[in-house]
């Protein structure tokens, strides 16, 4: 198997700054990146996906790219597809594909996670067709070329009445665009799909996912798309009326306004997920590993919505303000947990105080110094507490301390009358 070298080109009018977001998007089998044009326009005047650097990337043999002669894998295709991406500037990007485009962006998402940052998979599927039937059609392109398939293509790829209202449109130019193929090129990428089963690692992909069927597509039915995202952790699909095969062609209106919402929320999650690893970091710090450890062992489907609200809130954000030293936090913290009367939060910020740097005594004088304004009951119950942790450490001090050697004081009476 060899890596096929594939060439991709920025869309007009957007490919701005380095640091913006990338999409790249990969086309249909027998399709160019012209399959992309409507849904690129409607990208540029969007607000949520004005800024975008959209890339487009041509399948072997297809537009810009060489033909191959060679046979390839879909995880070739992925690694070809990184390659331009990488040659683009690199770094992770949002993916859209349609069919086989598809297939190669749940490639990208499922072998390469941390260079995705959301997939869209248009009329596609983990697993499309048989290997049979792909090398049924391989065969017949290798025997009577692309030109073959254009009526076939024409009923698969388009909803009733289509073409009879595209009208020499962008669907007559892609069924044009077909015979161009070259032949070998589409072959060895049929076989690749016949090989292609992605199916078993939908349950573990990470990256935002959406999937965009459409409603008389006879090859990637809507009912099997929705089987696919079901399987995809916080997936979503949506059917697209009034299309088929190529619905981002048919729709790309409606198409476009689904990605930008989709890569809208995945930029908003990844960067809460900043946020969120940043906050973890600083709780670890303050509580320590065992505590945190523990407290997330324990989140549930009903409290893991607070627990991300503490760690992004109360660790990345204030904790980690540099107008006060964590010391500054720890007496702060304890004064108001003494005047609140929080006993169990209190022994756990007794003991970050302590990881923050006071000592015993400062400990002890800040909620003497809190009983003038919280009341001696509340300082009372708060001394209590903290004599307890105190203890507790105490005692784990003693457990853990290596017990002396059994002939130790033997040795240094040797030693001194030596």
């Amino acid at each position: 198997m060899t890596v096929p070298r594939l060439r991709g080109s920025f869309a007009p009018a957007t490919a701005p700054g380095a640091s913006n977001p990338l999409l790249a998007l990969l086309p249909s089998l027998g399709t160019t990146s012209a399959l992309w044009d409507g849904v690129v326009a409607a990208l540029r005047v969007d607000p949520r996906t004005a800024g975008l650097r959209i890339l487009r990337i041509d399948l072997p043999g297809h537009g810009a790219s060489a033909a191959a002669s060679d046979p390839f894998t879909i995880a070739d295709l992925a690694d070809a597809v990184l390659a331009v991406v990488d040659e683009a500037g690199g770094g992770a990007f949002h993916v859209a594909g349609v069919s086989l485009g598809g297939a190669i962006a749940l490639e990208l998402a499922a072998a390469h996670p941390d260079r995705v940052r959301s997939l869209v998979m248009s009329c596609s599927g983990s697993r499309i067709g048989t290997a049979g039937s792909w090398a049924e059609r391989a065969a017949s392109v290798r025997a009577s070329g692309t030109a073959s398939l254009v009526t076939g293509s024409a009923s698969r790829w388009f909803a009733p009445g289509f073409l009879e209202r595209d009208a020499g449109g962008p669907g007559a130019r892609t069924l044009g665009t077909l015979i161009d193929i070259d032949d070998e090129s589409y072959a060895r990428c049929a076989e690749a799909l016949g090989a292609f089963d992605r199916t078993a690692s939908l349950a573990a992909l990470t990256v935002p996912a959406l999937a965009i069927s459409g409603e008389h597509d006879q090859v990637t039915t809507p009912a099997s798309m929705q089987d696919l995202i079901d399987d995809v952790p916080g997936g979503r699909h949506v059917a697209l009326d009034g299309a088929s095969h190529l619905a981002v062609l048919e729709e790309p209106a409606a198409a476009a306004a689904l990605i930008a919402e989709h890569i809208e929320r995945a930029e908003r999650h990844a960067a809460a997920s900043v946020v969120h690893d940043h906050g973890l970091s600083v709780r670890r710090s303050v509580l320590g590993d065992a505590h945190v450890d523990r407290a997330n062992a324990a989140i549930t489907a009903e409290t893991v919505a607070f627990q991300d609200f503490i760690t992004r809130y109360a660790w990345a954000e204030i904790w980690d303000r540099p107008q006060l030293t964590r010391q500054e936090r720890s007496i702060a913290t304890l004064a108001s947990l003494v005047t609140g009367g929080h006993e169990g939060e209190l022994r756990m910020h007794v003991r970050a105080a302590l990881g923050n740097g006071l000592s015993r005594e400062r400990i002890a004088e800040v909620i003497m110094h809190t009983a003038l304004y919280a009341g001696l009951p509340a300082a009372n119950g708060a001394l209590a507490a903290m004599t307890d942790v105190f203890a507790s450490l105490d005692a784990s001090e003693t457990e853990n301390r290596p017990e002396p050697h059994p002939h130790a004081s033997h040795r240094e009476d040797r030693t001194k009358h030596g």
